[in-house]
């Protein structure tokens, strides 16, 4: 498997660019509570943050034609050949640490002995605060040895100390290390003389932390358990909640997938230790590193929920803790305050929604009298009573499910996603049964007011201002594809059949129909959407998705906001983790009939 750059990541660390030419780790992530969002440690377009080095004599080998593989579907490893020595690579971050290592196995394949020096060098160019846009921290720059490690260590301080990082290997090394103009060059390098057949092994273990103290022992935690412990103890955890499909393609492309929404939507804060969600901690995504209750609740949940429970509980403690007092907000900072303004009725009945599919999935019904929960209910409830028609029961939106401003304020999808919200509250709430009348009022002023006719063809339009306006279209973040699947109409409804061939016409200027690469885009981003994929999937369109996402490559195979309708490669939204989620949901709800596609 050939790869122009890989990623990794456990709950406290990312790894978002892992060069596929060189191995080369261009970049550290981690998130922290008192900035709002997340620290990206990086080296430079010269020299990477860490990367591994083989040097015989004088001579630095170059790596050349680099095979990488995944362990367990989400490990990223490697294997080099030159000079009859096979170097090997892995890139762990394992599961429950606070940091990561990178360890390197050489074999003597040729005849003779070989001496030769190995290791891991870097640079540490800047620092920035990454949420949406990137922001070069100011702090000042430190590296010197610790008694607590005999090597070195990595520390930004701005005053106080803001975070600190360091190496320990578990062999002896030659550290060095130069501080130039503010950034930090480094080299961890160990000689070796092999025989022919022969092998020697390197593990560099990398610790973060708020100081030096806790990055160095975060380091030393690891050495302690070793790495066949973090490596077999990772791969345990990656496989229960793996998912195998009859297709190895699909099965890779979901795991990796799967992984990347656990480890990229969600994550747990140095500075606080809280788990937070964000749309993706990587700071490839254009923006990153901040929640969305639609992106969070809607997409990346119902994988993570189908996937661990545990988790999905914790993020809805999260939900309905940090972030509850501006439900129905566009977007904000991980401590819960306003970031972006905008009123969107998608992300109000995101909460509500991801409950109802919590209980009704694990059929734990104690976060239901959770006093956050209930106030978080109680607030939803309180804020649709202002957006509500004071004649008809449709509620209005001021931003559409892409965050860009409607063109008439009453939305179809928005107003099921309130009819379904309120139905669920009346399920789940005794005090509430009385909603299950006003969904059925919606349900009515859905069909009375929303659904239009051309050409004698009864179909959904996308948003109405009950003048008698309205606009035929479609936006992959909140589809009318999706009304079956959420339980408002059947597959096979007539009012829906027709809404769907005409939003996938050749006629409609965003269906792409005649592309090789065929799915609904928007103007938000003007190519199909990878998100549109899982929205065919789940209203039916296997046998279509299933070619999609055995051709498509994405961003390296990771879900991207789209793709270009001729090639598959990611044209928006590189490093899309919550959308990642939402196909994995999507790919596992249609399981059975995916298999059956690649029945032999």
């Amino acid at each position: 498997m050939h790869e122009r750059n890989m990623t990794v990541g456990n709950q406290m660390v990312s790894l978002p660019q892992i060069q596929g030419t060189t191995a080369g780790i261009q970049d550290l992530t981690f998130l922290h509570m008192g900035y709002k969002g997340l620290i990206d440690i990086r080296g430079d377009e010269n020299e990477p943050l860490t990367h591994p080095f083989l040097q015989i004599g004088n001579t630095q080998i170059p790596f050349t034609s680099l095979v990488w593989n995944r362990l367990g579907n989400w490990i990223p490893c490697f294997t080099f050949q030159t000079k009859g020595l096979t170097l090997r690579g892995i890139i762990l971050t394992p599961v429950e640490e606070r940091g990561f290592l990178v360890r390197l196995e050489i074999t003597n394949c040729s005849s003779e002995a070989v001496n030769f020096t190995y290791g891991l060098c870097g640079r540490w160019a800047s620092s920035w605060h990454c949420v949406n846009e990137d922001k070069m921290l100011s702090g000042e720059k430190h590296c010197y040895q610790s008694k607590w490690n005999n090597g070195i260590v990595f520390d930004m301080r701005c005053g106080t100390p803001m975070f600190a990082f360091a190496p320990m290997a578990d062999k002896k090394c030659r550290l060095t290390f130069e501080t130039t103009k503010d950034i930090v060059d480094y080299r961890l390098a160990r000689s070796e003389s092999l025989a022919p057949g022969q092998n020697c092994s390197l593990t560099v273990y990398w610790g973060l932390g708020f100081e030096e103290v806790a990055a160095v022992t975060s380091a030393k935690e690891m050495l302690r358990q070793g790495y066949d412990y973090e490596l077999s103890r990772t791969l345990n955890w990656l496989d229960e909640r793996a998912l195998k499909f009859k297709d190895e393609k699909l099965t890779r492309l979901y795991n990796i997938n799967l992984f990347f929404c656990i480890f990229f939507s969600t994550g747990i804060t140095l500075d606080t230790e809280e788990l937070v969600l964000v749309t993706s901690r990587s700071p490839r995504y254009y923006v990153s590193a901040a929640y969305w209750d639609r992106d969070s609740l809607l997409w990346s949940f119902p994988a993570i929920l189908d996937a661990d429970h545990n988790l999905a509980h914790d993020m809805l403690l999260y939900v309905f803790g940090r972030q509850r007092k501006n439900f129905g907000i566009h977007s904000r900072y991980i401590d819960g305050t306003m970031l972006e303004p905008g009123f969107e009725l998608d992300e109000l009945m995101a909460p509500v929604l991801a409950l109802e599919r919590y209980v009704d999935s694990t059929g734990d019904q104690s976060l239901l009298n959770e006093h956050d929960v209930r106030d978080g209910v109680s607030r939803i409830l309180n804020c649709l009573k202002k957006h509500r028609h004071t004649a008809v029961a449709l509620y209005n939106t001021f931003l559409q499910p892409t965050d860009d401003e409607h063109v008439y304020p009453y939305l179809t999808y928005d107003n099921v996603l309130v009819w379904k919200g309120l139905r669920a509250l009346a399920h789940l709430y005794p005090e509430y049964s009385e909603l299950e009348q006003t969904a059925q009022k919606i349900k009515s002023a859905i069909e009375t007011h929303c659904v239009k006719e051309e050409n004698g063809k009864r179909f959904y339009a996308w948003s109405v201002d009950l003048n008698g306006n309205y606009d035929i279209y479609d936006e992959p973040p909140g589809s009318l594809q999706l009304l079956p699947y959420i339980g408002f109409c059947a597959v096979n409804d007539e009012v829906y059949r027709n809404t769907i061939r005409m939003i996938r016409s050749p006629q409609y200027p965003y269906s792409f129909s005649e592309s090789r690469f065929a799915e609904i885009g928007c103007p938000h981003a003007p190519h199909p959407w990878i998100l549109s994929v899982a929205n065919s999937l789940l209203c039916g369109r296997v046998e279509h998705c299933a070619k999609f996402l055995h051709d498509a490559q994405m961003d390296d195979l990771i879900a991207c906001e789209s793709v270009d309708e001729n090639t598959g490669k990611c044209t928006t939204g590189a490093a899309f983790a919550t959308c990642a989620g939402f196909l994995c949901h999507a790919m596992k709800e249609s399981k059975e009939g995916l298999d059956q596609v690649y029945e032999e």
